[in-house]
């Protein structure tokens, strides 16, 4: 049978112009396509009427007397992703609100995504223990303990301390999902956080705790996908910070179970293409369960870039168990940015963000990715770094150097930095005094890193006088996301909240989704079809 240009198809009249439904009879072929798109929830026929195929739903009455050949099932939201995923963690969607660090993803956006059925993660780098306990004193009231929700883990290499007193709380505390970021191999602290609580149940091991790494590169997934190492495991279990029977259970299973495949995304990023990271890592998992003969899957998320229907959709396509949105986020009503640098973020275009000096990896040239458009963040930090790779001690910077450095970047002399560091560092870790009071180059880096912690700050705190040094971390998903919303309810930051912007990146990947069923199957979809307009939307419009 031909199939082609000739294609006919058949639908009813809907609610609007595009979604024709209520007659009963037979309307134009680009109207009917476009319904069968966006009436995901609805069983598709695909109908034959000589050499013709077209469309139709459930309750047509002129169908050809062909008939049917083939039916599309209803296509949920809820099942884009791996349905273990929800099992296991509680959710209705397979959609995790990432952690976005210094709390700018806040306890209220994380009670927020919980309400929705998403999994948030609190944005605890960069904060002190303290903080990051009393977030967890509002989270365990809302969303409360048994609701799904987790706490970021960030590799501190400057500050191991606090990196190992941040998970003595999570674990003090009965935090059952955490997100591990900037990791390159497990540590000690994150190997006990994985192990800590493993028993034996009754469908093989059960974990009191899950990770959430994020890689962007196979070698570092490989290592999260292994066992734990076995040399940390025996040290954990010698310090008495692991059971013996845990290390042995742990010695058998995967370090993690959700692995998030991290593609050009905003903070901390090595820039990789998700399509091109993501089908390599998830091959990757197939090759570790075989060797390891694992008995519970490993399920491989995709996070990145992630900023409009048809990005969610094309990650689902790629094999991703659930996707992680994290830049679109920073400018959503809950998030703990100022009002003044949401708007910031609400006007950033694709090509609005650049990669600056990271201030928690100062010293290895660590970068993260950055808006630039309104902030001149990027360009004074990537000074500050220079001047440190060039110079042995703020000493050796010339004098002209010096006074323009404190005029025009620090807005404050290096002797106030310096005292205003001091007091920082006495009351987190003395021993960075020390260290600086021997080399004076790592003084160098504690002054120019003030600039680089502050800088972040002042764009959380709203700090109108220093707007122009605002660090707001931003990947191009932000652009694209501004595109996609323009001119619809979530243009206006006011109407972005975390639920509103998850659900209809969702709604509209299920429409993307069920386009492309109907174009695989050699039907002539109209290019408008793969195109979802916001709208408002509620948890309760999206029921099973």
């Amino acid at each position: 049978m031909a199939v082609g240009p000739d294609v006919r198809a058949l639908a009813h009249e809907h609610e609007d112009s595009d979604h024709p439904r209520g007659t009963g009879h037979a309307v134009s072929e680009e109207a009917a396509l476009l319904a069968a798109a966006r009436r995901v929830r609805e069983r598709v026929h695909l109908v034959v009427d000589g050499e013709r195929i077209g469309v139709a739903f459930d309750g047509d009455t002129d169908l050809p007397p062909a008939g049917l050949v083939g039916t599309l099932p209803p296509l949920y939201p809820e099942w884009l992703g791996d349905r273990s995923f929800g099992q296991v963690h509680g959710v209705r969607f397979p959609y995790v609100v990432g952690e976005m660090a210094n709390g700018i993803a806040t306890t209220g956006m994380v009670a927020a995504a919980a309400r929705v059925g998403l999994l948030g993660f609190f944005g605890a780098a960069g904060l002190s223990v303290s903080a990051v306990d009393r977030a967890l004193d509002e989270l365990t009231v809302d969303p409360g303990e048994h609701a799904p929700w987790g706490v970021n883990l960030i590799r501190s290499p400057q500050e191991p301390a606090t990196e190992d007193r941040i998970v003595e709380l999570l674990l003090r505390r009965g935090v059952r999902c955490v997100s591990v970021s900037a990791f390159t191999e497990p540590s000690a602290a994150v190997v006990r956080c994985a192990a800590t609580g493993l028993r034996r149940g009754p469908h093989g091991v059960s974990r009191r705790v899950r990770l959430f790494p994020k890689v962007s590169h196979p070698v570092v997934a490989e290592r999260f996908m292994s066992p734990a190492p076995a040399a940390l495991l025996r040290e954990l279990v010698d310090d008495g910070r692991l059971t013996r029977e845990e290390a042995e259970l742990a010695a058998g299973i995967p370090l993690a179970e959700d692995i998030t495949v991290e593609g050009d995304s905003g903070g901390h990023t090595d820039n990789r293409p998700l399509v091109a990271l993501l089908p390599t890592i998830t091959a990757l998992r197939d090759e570790v369960v075989r060797r390891f003969g694992y008995r519970e899957p490993i399920r491989v998320g995709a996070a990145g870039g992630l900023g409009t229907p048809a990005g969610v959709a094309a990650a689902f396509a790629l094999g991703a168990a659930y996707v992680l949105t994290g830049s679109v986020n920073q400018a959503a009503v809950e998030s703990g940015l100022s009002a003044e640098a949401k708007k910031m973020l609400a006007a950033a275009d694709l090509a609005d963000v650049v990669m600056a000096p990271a201030a928690d990896l100062f010293e290895f040239g660590g970068k993260v990715q950055v808006l630039c458009r309104g902030t001149m963040y990027a360009v004074r930090a990537a000074k500050l770094y220079q001047l440190y790779v060039d110079h042995p001690s703020v000493e050796d910077i010339p004098g002209a150097v010096r006074d323009k450095l404190e005029r025009q970047v620090l807005h404050a002399s290096l002797e106030e930095v310096w005292e205003e560091t001091t007091r920082f560092w006495q009351a987190t870790d003395p021993s960075e005094l020390v260290h600086a009071q021997a080399e004076p180059k790592h003084r160098m880096a504690l002054l120019f890193r003030w600039y680089l912690g502050r800088s972040s700050r002042w764009a959380i705190d709203g700090e109108r006088t220093r707007r122009a040094d605002y660090q707001v971390w931003c990947g191009p998903a932000m652009g694209a996301f501004n595109r996609w919303a323009a001119g619809s309810h979530l243009a206006p930051v006011d109407n972005r909240s975390v639920g509103e912007i998850a659900l209809n990146l969702m709604e509209g990947a299920s429409v993307v989704t069920r386009a492309q069923q109907l174009r695989s199957h050699a039907l002539p979809v109209p290019a408008r079809a793969f195109s979802f307009t916001p709208r408002r939307l509620t948890a309760e419009k999206h029921g099973v």
